[in-house]
């Protein structure tokens, strides 16, 4: 059977992208947007798609509805070189979408969860777990019932033998219901932002969120913080490192997962953390450059003319 370095699983959507937006929109009005996208999303399959054109060897467990939509995500996902016979198509819901408003570095997000909603342990394969040699996952908060499921979830990955990485993103209901004392210890590299980590550990600063889950740590985390980079740590450890600074940023979508992307491409292929701190920073800097979330990932080689060009950085 064929052997992956990453097996990303769950959330899959289509993003609708508007920007150059006139104002912000209000009940009962409209206004427009002069530019408009249709492209894959979901913070898991930019991560797929990114860590693929990186080099890894990439395959995908996620469900999709059986619909235009979903064949957009097949097809998105071929096209960049993520193996795709592991998705699951179902007829009971449709394939989700979010639908984004750009204001520059920020944004406004609609979601449909669809599919994605509905996956949890009972459609997770344990042998194609056992056929990948780290598992990604990511936007925990947006689909239910792997939420609900995560821990066991969890266990079987490592039951397997796999690495895991985990980006929880934002929680829509700001629950923040994420019982990191059980699950820390499972999570090879644990990857939120920084307003994520507060939220989960209900703390005020970084410096105190960082400090409460640093005992449960299995291995690292490393904490996402935008413009001022960001921060690895160890029990014993920690490294913070500047980000690298787009003066022309086209968008911000997805920059935290190809963070997650170039710093996990690293990681499966025997780096050392420091350098796949780096490549994480390099690689959401590089996501800036172009628009969508895998708009400037169209090529390992276009990726390293890139970071080149714009970042001063030779790979």
């Amino acid at each position: 059977m064929e052997k992956f370095d990453i097996l990303a699983l769950g959330e899959l959507n289509v993003d609708l992208l508007l920007n150059h937006i006139a104002g912000f929109p209000e009940v009962g009005k409209e206004i427009f947007a002069d530019d408009m996208t249709l492209t894959l999303g979901s913070s898991t399959a930019i991560f797929a798609a990114n860590a693929a054109s990186l080099g890894a060897k990439v395959t995908f467990l996620g469900m999709i509805g059986k619909d235009q939509f979903g064949t957009l995500v097949r097809e998105s996902l071929a096209e960049r070189g993520v193996d795709t016979s592991n998705l699951i198509e179902t007829e009971d819901a449709a394939t989700g979408l979010t639908a984004i408003l750009n204001y520059g570095n920020d944004r406004a997000n609609v979601t449909y969860p669809g599919a994605m909603s509905i996956m949890g342990i009972k459609q997770i394969d344990p042998a194609a777990i056992a056929r990948a040699k780290h598992v990604h996952i990511s936007s925990v908060f947006l689909q239910k019932t792997l939420h609900d499921e995560l821990l066991p979830i969890v266990e079987m990955v490592k039951a397997q033998g796999a690495t895991l990485s985990m980006d929880v993103q934002f929680d829509p209901a700001e629950k923040w219901d994420f019982d990191y004392r059980k699950l820390l210890p499972l999570i090879d590299v644990f990857m939120p932002n920084e307003d994520e980590l507060m939220c989960i550990t209900r703390k005020q600063t970084v410096e105190e969120a960082v400090e409460e889950i640093r005992p449960w740590l299995r291995d690292m985390a490393v904490i996402k913080m935008g413009t001022k980079g960001s921060l690895l740590i160890t029990r014993s450890m920690d490294k913070r490192i500047p980000a690298l600074l787009n003066s022309d940023v086209v968008d911000a979508i997805g920059a935290g997962d190809s963070f997650d992307a170039g710093f996990i491409s690293a990681y499966v292929s025997g780096k050392d953390p420091e350098f796949c701190q780096f490549m994480g920073n390099l690689a959401g800097a590089v996501n800036t450059t172009a628009a969508g979330g895998t708009g400037a990932f169209k090529s390992k080689e276009a990726f390293i003319e890139t970071a080149r060009k714009v970042f001063g950085q030779t790979l």
